[in-house]
């Protein structure tokens, strides 16, 4: 007995690896800052967790259909609509086990042996394992600080060949917190245009953690003739901090919808029913406590974002959203540490943090793009500049 091919095709997620050692080594007594956790710091709303329980007193902790109740499917509509323009019956919406969940479905419901998948890099570490797990070939086209870690229409154009099948867009980006404009959206809708073969599976997991007075769109709102070919994903983890409740949603064509419900029906079943429950709660609620934690989350990365380039040697953008910051350190690459280790690649540094300054990053090379690491500022203010002093220390310190 061994270990499948299609297994072979993947590797552990490397941010949960990351949280699994920081778990590690505070249980050793070790003063470590994790910074590598995709979660916020802040708790699940009560009137959230208020409906969770009421759903338990009544009874509901039954099978629902398998992607999800028609309350939930009604909720996650409403949100389409008046969120983002755009009108989606119940039976073109799918809920999962989490935004992962959804991406696994609708990659394995509809690649063949050999299809391609166009993935801009930086990119959240599971987009091209859960297309190589299907049968399907990542295409990664690199989009540096550069083009502001965004995807070009002359690269997505170029990486676009009759094998491909989909185009992966994420705004806010995980793991660079790179957000596209309306405009720069039209601009990818016109390649996508001119390639009608081609589907658009748009994560906007982090849509309501913007800044600055960034106006969100995602592209099927942005480019309306693109609507019949985009899967729409999103969830309730971020924006809600309900990461543990593990409730992702879609809305696209009725026939693709169905197909990832016939592959939800012989994997997992329904999301938990509790969940679902909350969910609706969160999404039919009041959303006035978004605009309160993004206040937090802006200052978070004001601060960490002036502190890093406070650095001889680091470069780190100002993200229009989510909760990360993409640092590049190319000009220390070839430095060593006081102890002679040579800082030749991310796992070096990122492995010299950690050893030397107690304070854990994900290597910028589990997102396809390197010389860089990844910050989560989802923690305390205090947290941060404490990490933060302590990496500019470090830094500080190479030779």
């Amino acid at each position: 007995m061994h270990a499948s091919a299609a297994l072979g095709r993947i590797s552990p997620s490397p941010t949960l690896a990351i949280t699994s050692r920081v778990l590690e080594l505070k249980r050793a007594g070790v003063d470590v800052i994790g910074l590598g956790a995709g979660e916020p710091d802040f708790d699940t709303p009560d009137f959230v967790k208020d409906a969770a329980i009421q759903a338990i007193r009544d009874g509901k902790t039954k099978y629902t259909n398998v992607d999800g109740t028609i309350e939930l499917k009604q909720a996650i509509a409403a949100k389409f609509a008046r969120d983002n323009g755009l009108t989606y019956a119940t039976d073109q919406i799918s809920v999962n086990v989490g935004g992962k969940h959804t991406l696994f479905n609708a990659m394995v419901a509809t690649i063949d042996p050999g299809d391609e998948v166009v993935i801009p890099a930086p990119y959240w570490v599971s987009y091209p394992d859960v297309v190589q797990f299907a049968g399907g070939v990542p295409v990664i086209v690199k989009a540096g600080p550069e083009v502001g870690y965004k995807l070009a229409p002359e690269a997505l154009d170029a990486a676009i060949t009759p094998r491909t099948k989909w185009v992966i867009l994420n705004s806010p980006s995980n793991p660079t917190g790179a957000g596209y404009t309306i405009d720069e959206l039209k601009a990818l809708g016109a390649v996508l245009a001119k390639h009608p073969h081609v589907w658009i599976f748009a994560d906007d997991m982090y849509e309501h953690i913007v800044y600055d007075g960034f106006r969100f769109a995602t592209i099927a709102e942005a480019c309306p003739e693109l609507f019949e070919r985009t899967l729409t994903v999103n969830g309730c983890s971020k924006a809600y901090a309900m990461t543990g409740w593990r409730i992702g949603y879609a809305g696209g064509a009725s026939w693709l919808i169905k197909a990832m419900a016939k592959l939800q029906s012989q994997s997992t079943s329904n999301p938990c029913s509790i969940a679902q429950a909350a969910a609706v709660a969160a999404l039919n609620g009041d959303q006035s406590f978004l605009a309160e934690r993004n206040t937090a989350f802006q200052r978070r990365r004001d601060l960490v974002v002036s502190m890093l380039n406070e650095i001889d040697g680091m470069e780190c953008p100002t993200p229009e959203g989510a909760f990360y910051v993409y640092p590049s350190f190319a000009a220390l690459i070839g430095k060593s540490t006081p102890n002679g280790r040579l800082i030749d690649t991310d796992e070096a540094m990122v492995g010299y943090l950690l050893d030397d300054a107690k304070v854990a990053v994900v290597q910028g090379a589990a997102f396809g793009l390197s010389p860089a690491f990844r910050i989560s500022y989802a923690t305390s203010d205090t947290l941060l500049r404490e990490a933060c002093t302590r990496i500019q220390t470090a830094c500080a310190a190479l030779r």
